[in-house]
């Protein structure tokens, strides 16, 4: 888990201390990220040739119709405002896993 916008590029990127960092096979993003925010670390990895084909769910407290259209517009692949009630978000975060990972299919992105 990253705390800010540079720190989750490096990591993604496995850059400096991260150079052994596994890569993620979807990435649960912020908008509201200290240094770059959610914004910008969607565009550059989806701006990455390497990186793209991750799956990003945007997970923010932001219920704006600009954030969201400016996400999927920068290829999120998915959109959800968090829940203000811990027992609903602990379920949104059981219905994104019960998706992403026994539903859908995934690009491995260590595959070749």
């Amino acid at each position: 888990m990253a705390v800010d916008g540079v720190q989750a590029l490096a990591f993604l990127r496995q850059e400096g201390s991260y150079l052994k960092a596994p890569r993620p096979h979807l990435i649960l993003l912020d908008l509201n990220l200290p240094g770059k925010d959610g914004r910008e670390v969607l565009a550059e990895i989806k701006d990455d040739l390497e990186l793209k084909v991750i799956p990003i769910i945007i997970l923010s407290s932001s219920r704006s119709f600009e954030d969201i259209v400016t996400s999927y517009r920068l290829h999120a692949n998915c959109y959800i405002s968090k829940p203000g009630d811990l027992d609903e978000y602990l379920a949104t975060l059981k219905a994104v896993q019960q998706y992403w990972f026994q539903i859908s299919e995934l690009p491995l992105s260590d595959a070749p």
